[in-house]
């Protein structure tokens, strides 16, 4: 038996020593593309477009701050972003119910649809929005001949249409990371809840809703990330005329007249803090959320 043991932990030894040398190359794309790349933006943010020579300086973080138009691009770009991710989990929440209570061809039909808009974001989307709402748009047209006021006074060009369209992107996206946790709801749970004399309002309330409480909020963690960083709708929709963080980091850099990458190094920096206290609150609450569910 002690031989066995001894033959079965040396290949189990091996197999690790093989394991470890197929993950070499994936460690050194990860730590060429992802490593390095956030190392060295970190580094850069401390340091001075005018001044090179200055190795460590707080003056671009001191600028984001207190300029008002960086201070109104993070304000701009945290009301979308948390409206767009609000309208999208309340909506994601009644599309993955009706797709988790539907069967058949219906629920084929729906995930298909699902799955097509889910991809349907940045350039295309813009210019698909801009046929239907824009100036000129179909729409437009239709509210113009027959009158519909709320129509034709909106302007896709502003703060509202961009957060419109970011609703629609956040929505199918949504849906599709939801779909799998309500699976997870038993049919059990609802003839108890029945059986006890409760409603269907009760049951999302007390039993439903708390328990995809870890999945809503790793949804909605995404969705803000998927939000806060959308660069390609804004820019074909807006160019640079709207103050948002994605627009003025990319503008750091390849502005039309003076690049200012250290400054745009600053602002990413900043954007990934916000993302990285997102993803803190999402980890505590779940982990609040495992222990209660433990009980």
């Amino acid at each position: 038996m002690d031989g066995k043991k001894r033959v079965a932990k040396s290949k189990l030894s091996t197999y690790r020593y093989y394991f470890l040398i197929a993950l070499v190359p994936f460690i050194i794309l990860v730590a060429m593309y992802e490593v390095m790349p956030l190392i060295m933006l970190v580094i850069d943010s401390f340091q001075l477009d005018k001044d090179p020579s200055v190795a460590f300086s707080l003056d671009n973080y001191t600028k984001i701050f207190s300029t008002l138009s960086y201070q109104k691009a993070m304000e701009n770009s945290l009301v979308i972003t948390l409206i767009s991710t609000g309208v999208g989990i309340v909506v994601a929440f009644l599309g993955a119910r009706a797709a988790h209570e539907s069967h058949g061809r219906y629920k084929r039909f729906f995930m298909a649809v699902l799955n097509m808009t889910s991809n349907f974001a940045g350039v295309p989307l813009a210019f698909a929005y801009m046929i239907l709402l824009g100036n000129a748009g179909v729409i437009k047209q239709i509210a113009n001949m027959y009158g519909i006021e709320f129509i034709q006074n909106f302007d896709l060009y502003t703060s509202n249409g961009l957060t419109i369209m970011y609703i629609y992107f956040q929505i199918p996206l949504a849906t599709l990371l939801l779909i799998p946790a309500f699976n997870g709801i038993r049919n059990e749970w609802h003839e108890a809840n029945e059986l006890l004399g409760g409603n269907t309002a009760q049951f999302w309330l007390r039993i439903g809703i708390p328990i995809l409480i870890p999945s809503l909020f790793s949804t909605m963690s995404v969705l803000f990330a998927n939000s806060l960083c959308a660069y390609a709708t804004a820019y074909a929709l807006l160019m640079n005329n709207f103050s948002l963080l994605p627009l003025n980091i990319s503008a750091s850099f390849v502005g039309d007249i003076k690049t200012k990458p250290k400054l745009g190094a600053a602002l990413s920096v900043v954007m990934m803090l916000m993302l990285c206290i997102v993803i803190l609150f999402n980890n505590f609450i779940t982990k609040k959320t495992t222990k209660w569910e433990g009980r």
